[in-house]
């Protein structure tokens, strides 16, 4: 083989993921699907939930926190637990409890049932997404890892155009229950192939509790972490009045608004396909980057979400624009905590939530306090600048600490 064709056959490798490869992307990102869709379907069913276990409209939405609360307990816990555990293997079995807890909330007969039955959905929520980017990023060479966590975190993106609007029409149609239930369906598929198309991964050499612990003694990981929680804050300040932004400060009918989400949801697909090009200039470099239009989308979100012309490419952009961030941030994660690589892509969905739980408190407060659907964004702006800043922080750390290492006599 000549050089030339050797550099082609390369060059294609690189262009065209061997097959093995995608079929366990596609494993992986079947389980990110079926996160996705039980994650946010719940959104769109309190009405159906509240009248199914008898309770009112504003009790039905402590389901949804009981949901993010497993996430925020389970993913550290069971990443730090299980960090001596095949990884393989520790993927097969947080699928088949994530299909136990939808299956119980599907056939849940009370709300106290309903209630840990969406507490222990979302216990591997975490943990599935940190080590299944860790895996995901074993599967190819350095240069890709990116693109390759990107691939894996597709499948909560699609979720929001297919699963959730599917599993809404079921809830509105068939009843509450049966969306918890095909999730439960998706997970076992999902299952199914892990076993057949991922590579056996063994356990990181000397992983441990205690490794995975002691990666929380590095201040870049906080510094990642605060950066996810601010920058996505105020994302969320957004998302999370996002219908009567629609309706009330748009004009749109209640009716269009499934079809903007499902505009939300093609924008998260269209931007984490585009996360990969963004870091191959550099993964700190786009994280700038991407809170700094972050930054500047939500400035304009305001003003553009008054006309219906210029509100549907704003929520095309509010979904597209977050998620070029999410594979970076948890490749910056994987990169900071070495030894405790697990544990920190984990963390990265808990702050995620806490994000959420916390933009979506400061939204509420600005619009108690009388301001109109147009400040919540603007709010957000606020808090996009302020990851930008923690960001350049982190980064002037991280060149400090390298020439410090230069210094230093071989």
């Amino acid at each position: 083989m000549t050089d030339q064709a050797a550099l082609r056959e390369t060059s294609d490798d690189v262009v065209r993921p061997p097959h093995h490869l995608r079929l366990a992307l596609l494993a992986l990102a079947l389980g990110g699907f079926g996160i996705g869709t039980t994650e946010f379907v719940t959104m769109g069913l309190l009405p159906q939930i509240a009248a199914g276990v008898d309770i009112d409209i504003p009790t039905a939405g402590h389901v949804v926190s009981s949901y993010a609360l497993g996430v925020v307990v389970g993913a550290p816990t069971i990443a730090a637990l299980t960090a001596r555990l095949p990884r393989k293997q520790v993927l097969v079995w947080l699928m088949v409890v994530f299909a136990l807890g939808n299956l119980a909330s599907a056939l849940a007969p009370s709300y106290g049932v309903l209630m840990v039955g969406r507490f222990v959905s979302g216990l591997p929520h975490g943990a599935y997404f940190g080590l299944g980017s860790v895996v995901a990023a074993s599967l190819v060479p350095a240069h890709r890892r990116t693109w390759a966590v990107a691939m894996m975190l597709a499948g909560l993106t699609v979720a929001n155009i297919l699963g959730v609007p599917v599993g809404t029409l079921l809830g509105q149609h068939l009843g509450w229950g049966w969306p918890y239930a095909l999730v439960a369906v998706i997970a076992a598929v999902t299952v199914l192939a892990l076993l057949a198309w991922v590579p056996a991964q063994p356990a990181e050499d000397g992983a441990s509790v205690g490794a995975e612990l002691r990666s929380l003694r590095k201040v870049q990981v906080w510094f990642a972490l605060a950066i996810g929680t601010v920058g996505f804050g105020g994302m969320f300040a957004t998302f999370s009045y996002i219908t009567p932004t629609m309706t009330d400060l748009a004009g749109f009918s209640e009716r269009a608004v499934p079809l903007l989400l499902v505009v939300y949801g093609v924008g998260m697909t269209t931007g984490a396909f585009l996360a990969g090009r963004v870091a191959q200039r550099g993964i700190m470099r786009g994280i700038v980057l991407s809170l700094a239009a972050i930054a500047v989308l939500l400035l304009a979100f305001g003003f553009a979400a008054q006309h219906r012309v210029t509100a549907a490419p704003a929520v095309f952009l509010l979904g597209l624009v977050p998620t070029v961030l999410v594979p970076m941030l948890q490749t910056r994660l994987m990169d900071v905590a070495h030894e405790g690589q697990s544990l920190a892509a984990a963390l990265n969905h808990s702050t995620l939530n806490i994000a959420n739980a916390l933009g979506a408190w400061l939204g509420g407060a600005v619009l108690a306090a009388g301001y109109g659907y147009a400040w919540p964004s603007r709010l957000g702006a606020g808090l996009a600048v302020l990851g930008v800043l923690v960001a350049g922080a982190s980064a002037w750390l991280g060149r400090r600490q390298a020439h410090a290492v230069r210094a230093v006599p071989a």
